[in-house]
């Protein structure tokens, strides 16, 4: 079950993971004996761990990218097949196999960076594929620099940025994906610069792909912020990814000619836009049309592209001292009076000559330390902060652009030159970050990648949430207000991944609690104040309390602990209100226990699903929790062995100390849940057929009912939340249980085709009921109930008409 076995060698035991911020502990005394035997276990736990970004041959920051590649040189290689003399071969490569499984994925990663390995599911990792498999289907677009492969952290923000994606969701050993995968590189290669090329792997995003309802493979399709995706459906060559794609490019190509020329010209200048022109004559080169286009797309935002016909508008383009094809970027302002002002482009390349472009447009507003203050006082910005003498990448100059309708400037500080306001900022390698425009002190600093679509997301985000990068000048130590604090390190990808949910956490909680985010790496004397010994650690600071955010590195999750903080579900018990309480119970009352310890992995990760099956069972059982690193010999008198250990204490007060205890494998709340149900009373009864007939169609009580099937899955989950709904409805509509496979010919008569299904069979006032009931879609408690009480409340002036000799 993944617990861990107790190590009792004192009241308070060994701390052997990350303490929770506000322990204190005592001072201890061992003999000698058993520091003794206590350092060969704990030699012999560590023995048996390895590091596996040292397996992997990795660094902690490595992308899922990187460590996919990593695996696969090292899969080529080390792989059974390729050992078959090695009897240790397969010893080794579950090892390498296990590392790769549990880095890739985003949750797990977490908890090994958090825990170690006792954190983790025992089971992960036990098997592998053949030698071919990593050969030839492993990551198919992984070298390809062009395809951007992306996952489930990043997919939302790349196709919500604002470009136009193009997306290859394929699967590892589909045929058709393979024979796609050339074609799909020469595409990715000739629109280049015009659209982002994706691609994801659905062996390795399987829930991404479900939640974007791919069901076949390759599916392709093409995203745009705001709007449905489109399917690509024609024949997968090329020319027709291309012409496929190109439609989507919408920019306008504006031909040119007298008589709206020099409208058109002055009217880009006045907003700050030049114009790239191409001039189509019997001699020279001008840009094809598809070129032109592809441009357009590419320098949205930043020029006008245009053309003009020379033949025809002869006069036209000897103004412009043109007299054979050409292609010229006019910047705004420019003159052709005015020697250099004019970029004239030897090439026809598309790439190019964006890349001429992109060079030749002005860099991004510079402030300096007299201009900085004052222009962010109101006014939101995105600040590239550059070192080394070098300036922002060429890419930037489309920040502007992109964020246009955000209302968000962009412009660059130069820490070389600015040294000390860089400084001031905590500010000490290139970055880019938001400010506010609350001043120059509430900003927050993008930790992401550093591509454009992933600026721009952050951009966007940033400004609407309530996240500040945090300082010593502005710790909230001392503060009144409560405050969420993340304690982070940029290099930690669960890090990374956490930082957007805070972002959605603080809008939802705008006015009650306010974010911050401090990095240790740069603030090591702060972190070490708060004794913050791995990353992420998510703490809530309270007036003088503070409080360890334990559990998933969700939005949801973190608004469920802040609320369980306000209202807790758990009570947390000492020997004596455990004596009182629970062994003291009344008639009645049940108790669910969580035996625990601080340290260990599987009980870390249990906290916040038992905190959550607390709040659903509220109400009906009593949940409570026990440290027993602070009460280890409470818990060693009640004969608790290992941690977690979880016991229900059901309302027989004949026998206090009587419990069971859970032995499932599962510990989310559902599963906890379900277990804990299953002890209470049952508040439904089993129908017969001549039960159905006489109680429910032909009786005058109203019914809601679950036709079921032992073998069932869906209705073995289901069973539980009935029992939930027949205590909620208790005393105003009965509840019962028809089980179809021994009453096939009842549930057949009643129209039940799938299992379970649950039917309302209200009095109407009759004698008897429509035979097949009122469906209710849904199986959460709830809902049913309430279905169930809007349905009465609608019959109950017909009830109440009714004449008497008919009920």
């Amino acid at each position: 079950m993944g617990s861990f076995q107790v190590i009792g060698v004192t009241e308070e035991g060994p701390v052997m993971g990350p303490r929770v911020v506000h322990r204190l502990l005592k001072p201890v005394t061992l003999t000698l004996s058993l520091v003794f035997v206590f350092a060969i276990l704990l030699a012999a736990v560590c023995a048996k761990e390895s590091d596996y970004y040292e397996l992997l041959g990795v660094s902690r920051e490595a992308t899922t990218r990187e460590i996919r590649q990593a695996f696969k040189k090292l899969a080529l290689t080390m792989h059974p097949d390729k050992n078959p003399g090695d009897s240790s071969a397969h010893e080794k490569f579950l090892k390498v196999n296990r590392a790769y499984e549990v880095l890739k994925d985003e949750d797990l990663r977490k908890k090994y960076d958090k825990y170690g390995e006792k954190g983790l599911d025992e089971q992960q990792g036990g098997r592998y594929e053949s030698w071919n498999f990593y050969r030839y289907d492993f990551g198919i677009y992984d070298d390809d620099l062009e395809i951007i492969t992306l996952d489930s952290g990043d997919f939302e923000a790349a196709v919500n940025s604002g470009e136009i994606w193009f997306v290859n969701f394929y699967f590892p050993r589909c045929s058709h994906c393979h024979q796609l995968a050339p074609t799909w590189r020469e595409f990715a290669k000739e629109m280049d610069g015009v659209i982002r090329i994706g691609a994801v792997n659905c062996g390795d995003n399987n829930h991404l792909c479900r939640r974007k309802g791919i069901n076949s493979y390759p599916s392709l399709y093409i995203y745009r912020a705001g709007q449905r995706p489109e399917k690509f459906t024609g024949e997968r060559n090329r020319d027709n990814l291309v012409r496929f794609s190109m439609q989507f490019i919408t920019t306008k190509v504006t031909e040119l000619w007298q008589g709206n020329v020099f409208t058109e010209i002055e009217n880009a200048f006045s907003s700050g836009l030049g114009w790239l022109i191409t001039f189509c004559s019997d001699t020279g080169d001008c840009l094809e049309p598809r070129t032109r286009q592809k441009l357009a797309g590419m320098l949205d935002g930043l020029v006008k592209v245009g053309w003009m016909d020379c033949p025809t508008q002869q006069q036209l383009c000897d103004s412009f001292q043109v007299t054979s094809g050409a292609t010229a970027l006019f910047p705004p302002g420019s003159s052709l009076d005015t020697q250099g002002s004019i970029l004239w482009l030897k090439t026809l390349d598309s790439r190019e000559i964006y890349n001429h472009v992109i060079d030749h447009l002005p860099d991004l507003e510079l402030l300096t330390s007299d201009s900085f203050k004052k222009k962010l006082a109101h006014h939101r910005w995105l600040i590239s902060f550059m070192f080394s003498g070098r300036s922002a990448s060429s890419e930037y100059k489309k920040l502007q652009a992109f964020l246009r309708n955000d209302h968000i400037q962009v412009g660059r500080v130069d820490c070389v030159a600015d040294s000390e306001l860089c400084q001031t900022l905590y500010i000490h390698k290139p970055c880019v970050a938001v400010f506010k425009g609350l001043g120059i002190h509430d900003f927050e600093i993008h930790h992401g990648k550093d591509v454009l679509y992933n600026i721009v997301g952050f951009a966007r985000d940033s400004v609407h949430a309530h996240v500040t990068t945090l300082r010593p000048d502005n710790f909230p130590s001392n503060r009144k207000e409560p405050w969420l604090v993340d304690f982070f390190a940029p290099w930690c990808p669960p890090c990374r991944a956490l930082l957007p949910e805070l972002r959605k956490a603080s809008i939802q909680l705008a006015g009650q609690m306010k974010f911050g985010t401090l990095d240790c790496t740069i603030h090591h004397d702060l972190c070490s104040t708060y004794n913050i010994q791995a990353y992420p650690t998510t703490v809530i600071f309270n007036g003088s309390s503070m409080h360890e955010y334990e559990g998933h590195h969700s939005a949801d999750g973190i608004l469920e602990f802040i609320q369980d903080l306000v209202s807790p579900s758990v009570l947390v018990l000492d020997p004596s209100s455990f004596t009182e309480k629970v062994k003291g119970r009344a008639a009645g009352q049940t108790w669910a226990v969580d035996f625990y310890a601080p340290w260990c992995g599987p009980c870390q990760a249990m906290m916040p699903e038992w905190r959550r099956m607390a709040r659903m069972v509220s109400g009906q059982i009593l949940v409570g929790s026990v440290d027993c690193q602070r009460f280890q010999t409470f818990c060693q008198s009640q004969g608790v062995r290992a941690y977690p250990e979880v016991r229900l204490y059901s309302g027989n007060t004949r026998q206090p100390d009587r419990f069971t205890s859970y032995n499932g494998w599962h510990r989310d709340a559902h599963s906890l849940r379900a277990w804990v149900l299953s002890s209470l009373p049952r508040a439904s009864v089993d129908l017969t057929p001549e039960t159905f007939r006489s109680q429910v169609l032909s009786g005058r009580d109203h019914w809601v009912l679950d036709f079921y099937a032992p073998w069932c899955g869906p209705c073995q989950h289901f069973a539980p939340e009935f029992e939930v709904l027949a205590r909620m409805v208790k005393g105003e509509v009965r509840a019962g249980k028809v089980d179809c496979q021994a009453h096939h010919q009842t549930c057949q008569s009643a129209g039940i085709t799938a299992y379970p299904t649950v039917r309302f069979y209200p009095n109407l006032g009759t004698r008897r009921y429509e035979h097949s009931g009122e469906h209710i879609n849904s199986r959460d408690a709830n809902t049913i109930a309430d279905i169930i009480r809007h349905r009465l409340e609608k019959l109950s002036p017909r009830l109440h008409n009714t004449p008497k000799d008919e009920l």
